[in-house]
C-alpha cells in the first residue's frame, strides 16, 4: 500500500469559519467530508483577535485529533495576514497575523483566506468565470476561473448607490431594516449589476440570508448552503 496516499487519505482538516455573527467548525476528510457534527457559537461583540481565539477554543476543545487547519475569514486577508475585517473590529485586528497565531496556539500548520473565498473552493464546478456572493452579516464576495482563486476583491466596499456600498444595501443590517420585499427588490438589482459587470458563467450565493430570496433565479445562479461552502477548508490544502 502506499504510505503517501494512505496519509492523505486519512487526513484530518480542522475547518473554521468566521462570521460577523457565529464562528462555526467541523473537521473533514480529505475531500472535504463531515467527520464531525457543525458546531457553531456566537461571535464575540466586539470581536477583537484574542475573544475570536477563545471562541474558536471552546469549539475546538471537544473535536476529536486533527492535522491541518483551515481557515475562512471575513476580511481582506493575504498570506494569513488580516488587512480589514469591517463586521468584527478593522483596528485590533490590522496586521494580525492570524495564520501564524493559530498555528502556534493549536501546533498545526494552518491556513487562512477570505471566508468567501474559502466558500467558493468548496462549490464550485471549476470550469469557466464563477463567482460566489455570500449574504451574511455582510456582502461577501470571490472568482475563480477553471476552478482557480483570483486575486480577492472585496467588492463589499465598493459604493453601489451615492450613499451606501453593498454591505450596506444588501447586508443583513439592511434585511432587517428594510424587510424581506424590499431587500429582494435590492437583490434583483445586485445580481443585475454583477451579471453585465462581470458576465459570469456561474454565480452561487451563500451565507445565511440566502435563503430568503424569493423571486426566481436564472438556470445558472446556484444556492448553496454554509456546510457546503466550509467543504472549502480542505481544498484549501489541496
Amino acid at each position: 500500500m502506499n504510505l503517501m496516499t494512505t496519509t492523505k487519505d486519512h487526513l484530518k482538516i480542522l475547518a473554521i469559519d468566521i462570521g460577523g455573527t457565529h464562528i462555526k467548525t467541523t473537521i473533514l476528510d480529505s475531500d472535504g467530508k463531515l467527520l464531525t457534527d457543525y458546531k457553531k457559537v456566537d461571535t464575540p461583540h466586539p470581536a477583537p483577535p484574542d475573544k475570536v481565539i477563545n471562541a474558536i477554543n471552546g469549539l475546538v476543545k471537544d473535536l476529536p485529533p486533527f492535522d491541518k487547519i483551515a481557515v475562512g475569514f471575513p476580511g481582506f486577508v493575504k498570506e494569513g495576514v488580516i488587512f480589514t475585517a469591517p463586521n468584527l473590529d478593522t483596528e485590533s485586528w490590522r496586521n494580525f497575523d492570524l495564520e501564524k497565531k493559530l498555528s502556534a496556539v493549536f501546533g498545526k500548520p494552518t491556513r487562512v483566506i477570505n471566508d468567501a473565498d474559502m466558500q467558493g473552493i468548496g462549490v464550485v464546478s471549476g470550469k469557466g468565470l464563477e463567482m460566489m456572493i455570500t449574504l451574511g452579516t455582510g456582502f461577501g464576495t470571490a472568482f475563480l476561473k477553471d476552478g482557480k482563486l483570483l486575486p480577492h476583491i472585496e467588492l463589499a466596499h465598493h459604493p453601489i448607490t451615492k450613499s451606501k456600498k453593498y454591505d450596506d444595501y444588501v447586508g443583513a443590517e439592511a434585511f432587517e431594516k428594510k424587510g424581506v420585499k424590499k431587500w429582494n427588490k435590492r437583490m434583483q438589482e445586485v445580481i443585475t449589476i454583477l451579471k453585465v459587470v462581470f458576465n459570469y458563467d456561474r454565480l452561487y450565493i451563500g451565507g445565511g440570508n440566502a435563503e430568503n430570496i424569493n423571486f426566481k433565479l436564472d438556470d445558472n445562479i446556484i444556492i448553496v448552503t454554509n456546510k457546503d461552502g466550509i467543504h472549502g477548508g480542505a481544498a484549501l490544502w489541496k
